[in-house]
């Protein structure tokens, strides 16, 4: 995603026409506007397991499943995957960007004995019934374990506009903090919305395309460092040069905004894991929730976001990198190269470049993903 500041000439109008304009292009361009809330299960479904591994008794919704949720590589785990899709019905790009990240996730998946892929979709009404003909397709005669699980967007967002509520007049694209704002956190605080029994789920955008097995992905929460919570990419544009600009000047030896590999180019959002149960036991974490502690680093920083979650965790990583698994950039590939015309185009290369065989691309700003 995107933000930052100037730091060559910063007149207040410039300013503001880069912070508005920043706001438009990733909330419409990046369809964002999908993104939305809410905890109610509505339906699952299963599919017969293959001959090897006899399906086990039914069950509505999350729970600890087959085999331990977190257990070491070969053993049957519960795979948690979470993706918003919502306001499908109004476009058929999205609905096009949806079907494309689950075939391509589907036919490249290769799961073990005993495992299970858990796919939470966070619709509204109509969406959720374009959902269900599209996965009715798409899992026909799936050879493994699978169950659907769908969360109303509404009650997630009820559930969550009282722990984020605060944080939103610091991270989000209109003046204020908007209700429906809150889903755009909905990572920030998953840990204290999903049930104790799901202990780590990946969240990712719609606008992917997956070109290895998903369950590798999982198995990265196994290299987490004691202390880390979420496993994230770095972002591979200048977009947080641009969002610390008034940091940067006031003090010019920081590598805040700076590029890889010394530097810290800040997150992008697009791909994450969460360790839910590791979320909800860290101190140092839930502190960062609160009101205060937000208020005290988008002072120290002078950050002023319009990308939800990505920006929280951008801003605390600068301040606790320990809390963050870093990605490589091989798991999500972004494609955008938006601040390369405005701008930044003698230093966007150091942030763009990703060494290695891609594993999934991010088509980020509507960027097109190349064909197989």
């Amino acid at each position: 995603m995107a933000r930052a500041g100037w730091v060559r000439s910063q007149p207040c109008a410039l300013a503001l026409a880069a912070a508005l304009a920043v706001c438009a292009f990733y909330y419409l361009g990046a369809g964002r506007e999908t993104f939305s809330s809410a905890t109610r299960r509505l339906r699952a479904t299963r599919a017969a397991a293959p001959p090897a591994t006899p399906p086990g008794p039914a069950r509505r919704g999350p729970g600890p499943g087959p085999g331990p949720p977190g257990g070491p590589p070969g053993a049957g785990r519960d795979l948690h995957l979470l993706m918003m899709f919502t306001k499908a019905e109004r476009s058929p790009a999205l609905r096009a960007k949806g079907q494309a990240a689950l075939r391509s996730l589907l036919r490249h998946g290769r799961f073990q004995r005993g495992d299970a892929l858990r796919l939470h979709l966070v619709t509204e009404g109509p969406s959720r019934d374009i959902a269900e003909g599209l996965l009715r397709e798409l899992l026909r005669g799936a050879a493994f374990r699978h169950e659907v699980i769908f969360h109303d967007v509404n009650v997630l967002t009820e559930k969550l506009f009282p722990v984020v509520e605060a944080m939103q007049k610091h991270f989000s694209a209109g003046s204020g903090t908007y209700y429906s704002d809150s889903i755009f956190f909905l990572s920030v605080a998953m840990h204290r919305i999903m049930p104790k029994e799901v202990t780590r789920i990946i969240q990712v955008d719609l606008d992917l395309k997956y070109k290895t097995n998903i369950r590798d992905l999982f198995e990265e929460f196994d290299n987490f460092q004691e202390g880390a919570v979420i496993g994230i990419a770095r972002e591979m544009q200048p977009v947080y040069r641009h969002t610390f600009w008034q940091y940067r000047r006031e003090n010019p030896q920081t590598k805040v905004g700076d590029p890889p590999p010394d530097g810290l180019p800040g997150f992008n959002s697009g791909v994450l894991l969460l360790n839910l149960e590791a979320m909800r036991q860290s101190k140092l974490y839930n502190q960062l929730l609160e009101p205060t502690m937000v208020q005290k680093l988008t002072e120290k920083y002078h950050f002023k976001g319009h990308l939800g979650d990505q920006d929280f965790f951008t801003m605390i990583g600068m301040e606790h990198p320990e809390l963050f698994h870093v990605l490589d950039c091989t798991w999500n590939r972004q494609l955008c190269t938006w601040w390369k015309d405005h701008g930044y185009s003698d230093v966007f290369d150091q942030y763009f470049q990703c060494e290695g065989q891609v594993k999934i691309y991010h088509g980020n700003c509507n960027t097109p993903i190349p064909e197989d």
